[in-house]
């Protein structure tokens, strides 16, 4: 059984992080908060049934299976793009700017291109910066998969941005 305070800490530890899954799911930021909500409302609801121990990667099944039943009523399509930011420590010339935004609109179409699977494990480990075994412990999967999975993103994105 969990209770209330457990409960609370929890929200606060895992909320962002399983919101940021999601995100990657679904590329719609109000989306990923409104499936991480149900997450958590869908916990508490059943409380009693669960020990914080093993809590963890319930919370990661849950939202990817709430990602995919949104994911079909809906059909949206991912927008990295939009989400990207413009991170510049020197004046670019316009030139510059104009590469930038057509490696920019490229690595954003070839994540959406990316098989689903791939780009899930790539963007946990380079935007959250999860180790292996914690995206193996994540996703339920091996850490040699998450290797697998990360070498081919990796081959893939190379192909397509060179």
């Amino acid at each position: 059984m969990i209770s209330k305070t457990e409960f609370q800490k929890l929200f606060d530890n895992y909320f962002d992080t399983i919101r940021n899954f999601v995100y990657y799911r679904c590329g719609d930021t109000e989306t990923a908060s409104d499936i991480t909500q149900e997450v958590f409302m869908k916990i508490w609801e059943k409380h009693k049934q669960f020990e914080v121990s093993d809590i963890k990667s319930l919370l990661y099944k849950m939202a990817n299976d709430m990602a995919i039943s949104n994911y079909r009523k809906e059909q949206t399509q991912l927008n990295f793009e939009q989400s990207m930011t413009i991170e510049q420590d020197y004046d670019a010339s316009p030139e510059e700017m104009v590469q930038f935004e057509e490696l920019k609109s490229s690595y954003a179409r070839a994540l959406t291109d990316m098989p689903e699977n791939q780009r899930v494990t790539f963007l946990m480990n380079r935007n959250e910066g999860l180790k292996y075994h914690e995206i193996a412990e994540n996703l339920n999967i091996s850490i040699k998969t998450v290797e697998k999975r990360i070498s081919t993103a990796l081959a893939y994105l190379k192909k397509e941005l060179l």
